[in-house]
Formats: structure tokens, C-alpha cells, sequence
């Protein structure tokens, strides 16, 4: 085992020396394409949000059925204009982001992103397209919505979200209580809304939008001496993008080119333009009757990526198991072959139930645009992930049920002159796979929730469905009330149809043996 890890890590290093030392051919095609390939959260108003149309000059996201818009999409715009280029938004979570501009999947960021000391090592910015201020976000009911300085929140239970200078910010509080960090602002809201926080630190344009969105909310006006304490690199915004890339200048020299009141007349009409989150009737055939597509995509995408995976992991599940099976071979040199065989299929076994899917998706499909150039679809990747994932698991499922059926078998499958392979399948695999179906069945159920993980290489699931219109209309419960019950009549649905091909494959219960007539015959006497 000590000799499989250390393996292990020297194939880590490997990669990480290849994806260091591989030249920036594709990045360099990327800038030079005639699309700029823009990332963004489109789940942060005003800067950026997901709508259902294309209204207000929002632009359709890239392998979604919704459209971007706010005052990023806008400035998006602007900069695919001056570099006569047609913009793509490519919706993706925030913590994607800068793998995805690195690795090439996207050519810019613009979503909100303050150019830290700490980013500026791996990506290079723009000069600034948005200047911010901090704020917080309180219940307007709460005792904090009367402070006026920053120092006046001993024991207020504070967040912001997670990997930005807002969450760093908190430490300037005094006496606050420093929350665990969240993944984006629709989740703070809620938290915040239903008590679990009592504020959130933020920009003034968001806070201008949480107030208008939900009326049980407001934010906080500080003085400049009551105030944060902020560097430009903290607060003001910019476009990043990839290191020494040929997209910089041109963007500096448009940006250059866009007034502050030109600017500002953006941020009015983001503001103003954003989605309302009121609703009225029943909230049910509300949500239905505006996100049903949108649900109905998510849903398809699952089923797509589950079923397809379950397959195809089950058929690498049965030649691996099938391998794992051999019998030693007599002659040295066979031995050896099986030996490294089964020495590499063991490594591909503990690798892939060692880790979660998550960080297999985002290394599969950043990695391997970083290290070896290889852009591929995220569909495509998410497929690949799920069925690699997935015949880890059921070969040893497969080997387990192998295992199960009688050893007399085997020797008299032999005793016949079988091959081992004749053997598998005339005589083993029928019985394995039928003892092992109820394992696979739980490895479907299994792969259509974990899809839910594949939101990281921003493929539209149902999960990443949710996650969109939760942003939107900021009714959490119900929109995940909702898409439980789908997950839910998913996940029983393929229980109770994979229970019938069960009791299929295992026969009639009340059957006879077939016997010689002539012995049961009763002679005749006389």
C-alpha cells in the first residue's frame, strides 16, 4: 500500500510539472478567436443576474436556457464591442472562475472581482470598471439596522461571502461574530431573513438590491470615518484575465473610453432592470408556470448523465471485474502481465472512490485543458467523470458478486473444457450480475443525486437548475421544496422499475424440475 500512495504522488507531481511546463498555444488561440468568452456568477444583482428572456439587452448564457444581464453583462458588452468580438456569457460558481480563465474556458472575468494582491499572482487585471463601497445588509426589524459604525457590532453574527475581500472585512468588526462564509448572496439573504445571521457584508449596489428585492431588508450608510477600511485593490472592481494576455491593452484603452457618468447610468439601469421577486397567487403554479422549462432541462440533463454513466460505469465495472478474476497463470511471463495488470487497475480502483466526484470533475475538466490543452465540452466531461466514477464502484460490486457464486461451479465449468472467458459468460455472470443488480440499482439512485456536484464545471443539471432560479426569485424553500420532490419521484421511480427487472431475471418461483417420464411411470402389472 505504501508502494501504490507513493506512486500515486509521483504521478500528482507529474501532472502538476506538465501543467507548469505545457506552453500557452491554446490560451493565445482563445484570445485571438472571434468570441470573448466571458465568466460570471449571473447571481449577483445588479452586477450580474439570470433572466428568462432576452429583455433589457441581456445575452444569452452559453449551454442554458436563461439570459445575463446587469451592469457586468452590459460592460461585457462594451468590451466585446471595442474588441470586435461577439460576447458568450458563461455562467459558472464563483469559485470557478478563476480555474476556468486560466485554463482557457473562458477569456475574461467580469463579475464583481476585486483585483487582490493575492489573485494578481495567478491572473492579471484591467484597470477598474466599477468603483465599490462596503456595506451591511441587516433585517430593517433589527436592532442593527440603527448603527452607524462599524464598531458598534459586538456579538452581531456576520458572513460574507466565501473567497472575497467582504469575508476578510468582517475582522474589522469589533466584537462580531465571525459566521462561516457562504457561497453567494441569495444564500445570504435567506439566512439572513430567516435569523441564522443577523447581517452580511457587502457593496452598496447589492445592498441597494436586497432592499429592494425584500422589504424586511435594508443596509447600512457609513462615514468615511465610521466606515470600512479599504485598499482600491479591495473594493474597486476589474476584469481579469489571463496572464499576459493580448485582451488587456485593448480593454484598458475601451474602459478608458467610458465615463464616470456613463458608468453610473449602467449601474441606474441595473438596478432599475433587475428581475422583481414579487409574486402573487399561488407560488406553486407561480414557479412552475415561469421556471418550468428551466426545471424540465435540469431534470433531462440528470437522467441524461445518471443513466448514461450507470451504463457505461457498468460495463467498466464488468471487464475490470472480469480481469480482476483471472485465474494465475501458469508460464512466469503471463504472470507478470497480470501482475501490473492488476497492480494498475487496483490504482484506478482506489483513486477514484478515494476522492469525490467533485474535485475529479474540476480536475478532469480544468486540468486537463491546463496540462495537456485538452478544452472539452463540459457534457461531455461530466459524462466521462460519472462513468469513470461509477465502474470504480460496481467492479468491485461485480467482483463481489463473482466471488459469491459457488467455487464448484468454476471447477466444473472447467471440468468441461471452458475457457475462463466461457466460463464468465455462460455461467458466472448471469448469477453474478443478478446478485449484484440491487448494489448497481443504489449506484444509479447514487449518480443522480451526485450530479448535483457536476454545478462546479457549471453543467445544467437539476441542481444547477435550482441554484439559478433560488437566485432569481429568492424563494429557497419552495424552490428546493420542489426540486426535492422531482429528485425524489426520480430516484423511486428507478427503484421500483429496476425491482421488476430483478424479479425477471430471478424466474418463476414455483417451477418443477424437469424429470425422465419413464421413471415416474407406474408399470402395469398383468
Amino acid at each position: 500500500m505504501k508502494k501504490l500512495w507513493l506512486s500515486l504522488l509521483g504521478v500528482a507531481a507529474a501532472i502538476g510539472l506538465a501543467t507548469a511546463a505545457v506552453p500557452s498555444a491554446t490560451t493565445q488561440a482563445a484570445d485571438n478567436s472571434k468570441t470573448l468568452k466571458v465568466g460570471m456568477e449571473a447571481n449577483y444583482a445588479p452586477f450580474n443576474w439570470t433572466q428568462n428572456d432576452a429583455s433589457n439587452g441581456a445575452v444569452k448564457i452559453e449551454g442554458a436556457s436563461g439570459y445575463a444581464n446587469g451592469y457586468d453583462v452590459q460592460m461585457a458588452k462594451k468590451m466585446a464591442k471595442a474588441l470586435g468580438k461577439k460576447v458568450v456569457i458563461v455562467k459558472m460558481s464563483w469559485n470557478g472562475l478563476q480555474p476556468a480563465l486560466t485554463s482557457g474556458k473562458i477569456d475574461a472575468i467580469i463579475a464583481g472581482m476585486s483585483p487582490t494582491a493575492e489573485r494578481r499572482k495567478a491572473i492579471d487585471f484591467t484597470d477598474t470598471y466599477y468603483k465599490s463601497k462596503l456595506t451591511i445588509v441587516v433585517r430593517k426589524d433589527s436592532k442593527w439596522a440603527k448603527k452607524t459604525n462599524i464598531n458598534q457590532f459586538k456579538n452581531a453574527k456576520i458572513t460574507a461571502q466565501l473567497n472575497t475581500f467582504h469575508y476578510e472585512a468582517i475582522s474589522q468588526l469589533k466584537g462580531a461574530i465571525k459566521e462561516s462564509a457562504m457561497d453567494d448572496f441569495p444564500a445570504m439573504r435567506v439566512a439572513l431573513e430567516s435569523g441564522v445571521i443577523d447581517g452580511y457584508v457587502s457593496e452598496v449596489p447589492e445592498g441597494i438590491t436586497a432592499k429592494d428585492a425584500n422589504p424586511n431588508l435594508t443596509y447600512l450608510k457609513f462615514s468615511s470615518a465610521n466606515g470600512f477600511k479599504t485598499n482600491p485593490e479591495d473594493t474597486d472592481l476589474a476584469i481579469g484575465v489571463r496572464k499576459n494576455s493580448s485582451l488587456k491593452a485593448p480593454m484598458n484603452e475601451a474602459l478608458s473610453k467610458i465615463s464616470q457618468k456613463q458608468r453610473d447610468t449602467l449601474m441606474n439601469n441595473a438596478v432599475a432592470n433587475q428581475p422583481s421577486t414579487t409574486s402573487t397567487g399561488n407560488w406553486f403554479v407561480n414557479l412552475l408556470k415561469q421556471y418550468g422549462g428551466m426545471l424540465l432541462q435540469g431534470t433531462g440533463m440528470t437522467l441524461l448523465i445518471s443513466l448514461i454513466g450507470t451504463i457505461v460505469g457498468f460495463l467498466i465495472g464488468l471487464l475490470v471485474g472480469i480481469i480482476r478474476t483471472i485465474p494465475r497463470p501458469q508460464t512466469a511471463g503471463k504472470r507478470g502481465v497480470r501482475a501490473v495488470i492488476n497492480w494498475l487497475l487496483a490504482v484506478y480502483i482506489e483513486v477514484f472512490r478515494g476522492t469525490p466526484m467533485i474535485v475529479q470533475a474540476a480536475v478532469l475538466y480544468y486540468g486537463a485543458a491546463q496540462a495537456f490543452g485538452i478544452n472539452m465540452d463540459r457534457t461531455v466531461a461530466a459524462l466521462v467523470i460519472v462513468s469513470i466514477n461509477t465502474g470504480a464502484y460496481i467492479s468491485e460490486i461485480i467482483r463481489g458478486g463473482i466471488t459469491s457464486v459457488d467455487a464448484g461451479q468454476f471447477e466444473a465449468a472447467h471440468a468441461l473444457g471452458f475457457t475462463h472467458l466461457q466460463t464468465m459468460l455462460k455461467v458466472i455472470l448471469p448469477q453474478a450480475i443478478r446478485n449484484s443488480l440491487p448494489a448497481v440499482t443504489n449506484e444509479f439512485i447514487v449518480n443522480i443525486k451526485d450530479t448535483s456536484v457536476l454545478s462546479v464545471i457549471s453543467v445544467s443539471e437539476l441542481f444547477f437548475s435550482a441554484e439559478t432560479i433560488a437566485g432569481q426569485n429568492f424563494q429557497f424553500f419552495h424552490t428546493y421544496l420542489v426540486v426535492s420532490a422531482i429528485y425524489l419521484i426520480m430516484t423511486f421511480t428507478i427503484s421500483r422499475l429496476f425491482r421488476l427487472v430483478e424479479r425477471h431475471m430471478a424466474g418463476p418461483k414455483n417451477y418443477n424440475v424437469m424429470n425422465n417420464q419413464m421413471q415416474v411411470v407406474t408399470p402395469k402389472i398383468g
